[in-house]
């Protein structure tokens, strides 16, 4: 069977991904590898992405790879080139970023009008829009206090609060929402009943693109 690292910087992005995994890929056999000092760190650090954090993913990346796995998952979307530094060096095995499948699925809609890009964490809405193509209208928008809100264990406020910047979204001409981080993924329903969009999330996407890499897609 495929052994899989699934490398989380938020423990909130822990449940959703495995969830995923088991409804779209359960024979992958995971491995979850939790650094939660990882976000806290760049937030307050006004480093940004340096040298010393750049080591970080890359003995994170080394120690799924000597433990076997077979291809590695990041599930933080604010360590972009970090991640990308890692794929360069085990290019041997599937390392994905979290967001590159809902990234290709936006750019096959690049006709349908403006993206509207939530975040919870901020560092995301500087790392991430600059993986999407040229092409892509995007307005990148934080739903300020959310991520506090999960913490503090409030789901329905961290959910309400992401729903609220894609109805504001909507008002200001996007015609479809994309939800950035995996600890996001929840509140998906209520984006879409907020909104009356489609809403991409980066869970179900990021797990089947991963099985396709590893050769075991169906």
């Amino acid at each position: 069977m495929t052994r899989i690292a699934l490398i989380h910087a938020l423990s909130h992005s822990v449940a959703p991904i495995n969830a995923a995994f088991e409804r779209d890929w359960p024979e992958a056999v995971r491995m979850n590898l939790l650094d939660d000092s990882l976000s806290a760190d760049l937030a307050r650090g006004g480093q940004g992405l340096d040298a010393a954090m750049h080591e970080r993913f890359q003995r994170l990346a080394q120690y799924a790879v000597d433990t076997g796995a077979q291809g590695i998952l990041f599930t933080c979307s604010a360590f972009g080139p970090c991640i990308e530094a890692v794929a360069r060096r085990h290019a041997g095995i599937p390392v994905l970023k979290p967001n590159e499948a809902m990234v290709a699925e936006a750019a096959q809609g690049e006709g349908r009008g403006r993206l509207g890009l939530i975040a919870t964490f901020a560092a995301t809405l500087v790392s991430m829009p600059p993986e999407f193509p040229p092409g892509i209208d995007l307005e990148p928008v934080l739903a300020a206090g959310a991520l506090d809100a999960l913490n503090a264990g409030d789901e329905a406020r961290h959910d309400a609060l992401i729903a609220e910047q894609a109805a504001a979204l909507r008002e200001r001409g996007c015609t479809r929402v994309a939800l950035a981080q995996f600890s996001m993924a929840r509140a998906r329903a209520a984006c879409e009943q907020a909104s009356g969009l489609p809403v991409l999330t980066t869970v179900d996407s990021a797990v089947r693109a991963l099985r396709l890499r590893s050769g075991q897609g169906g």
